[in-house]
């Protein structure tokens, strides 16, 4: 049986993406997925689009796309966007690959390459790492699931249904309708 080599996050971080690669660090095992499609992409600046014009009119934090995020020893994920609430990055050396700190919300869109043992894994990653929430947007069943600190199960919301997400501790008064996003 062959063992698998585990990296340090220093490793990680020393590591160079060939084109069309991407990586993550799962508990020191190096995860490696195909860059995202079309319309993967899309969603997630749909997504960021949407959270940048409301937090230009309401700056109650920062968003980002794509950033390697340290949730532990061991654990980098890169969430599709991310929200950090205002004061949250103060003092953060904000040009360190990986940020050295878990966002407060951590949003993933989920592509067909990707597993259900491996997304339930990043969910509780993120989760134990202190961010507040997750939202798992599948565009392709017009389905979205939000998880959320010290709930076991997720909230289903769907495109079809008319459902919108809201997260009103983190960003009061924002809104995101699932059949705008989800088409």
């Amino acid at each position: 049986m062959a063992t698998k080599a585990l990296l340090s996050i220093e490793q990680y971080a020393a590591l160079d993406e060939p084109v069309g690669v991407r990586y993550e660090l799962s508990e020191g095992e190096l995860i490696v997925t195909p860059s995202a499609d079309f319309f993967h992409n899309d969603l997630r600046d749909e997504l960021n689009s949407r959270l940048r014009a409301f937090l230009g009119l309401h700056p109650v934090g920062r968003v980002i796309s794509e950033m390697d995020v340290r949730l532990g020893e061991g654990v980098v994920r890169r969430p599709d966007v991310a929200f950090f609430q205002k004061g949250w990055l103060e003092g953060v050396d904000l040009s360190a690959v990986p940020l050295p700190i878990a966002p407060d919300l951590a949003i993933e869109i989920v592509s067909t390459h990707d597993r259900a043992d491996d997304l339930n894994r990043k969910v509780s990653q993120y989760l134990q790492a202190g961010v507040q929430a997750v939202w798992l947007f599948y565009r392709s069943t017009q389905v979205a699931y939000r998880y959320v600190q010290g709930k076991r199960n997720p909230e289903v919301l769907s495109a079809q249904a008319g459902d919108k997400f809201e997260e009103p501790e983190l960003l009061p008064g924002f809104s995101l309708p699932l059949s705008e996003i989800l088409k």
